[in-house]
């Protein structure tokens, strides 16, 4: 049953890489100002990789 405990952790990898992406790209639909607001951490540009939420040390 090795390949099918693989394919549920890549299921779940997928899943979850999804659904931060959804929320990025919410994120980056909101006015700069809102997103100050609301306390989110600064988005940065990265050529290679698109827009990426930059996470806190």
């Amino acid at each position: 049953m090795f390949t099918l405990s693989s394919i549920g952790r890549i299921t779940t990898r997928y899943m979850e890489a999804r659904a931060r992406y959804r929320s990025e790209r919410a994120l980056l639909s909101l006015p700069i100002e809102l997103r100050k607001d609301i306390g989110w951490p600064e988005i940065v540009t990265d050529a290679r990789n698109g827009p990426r939420i930059r996470r806190a040390p």
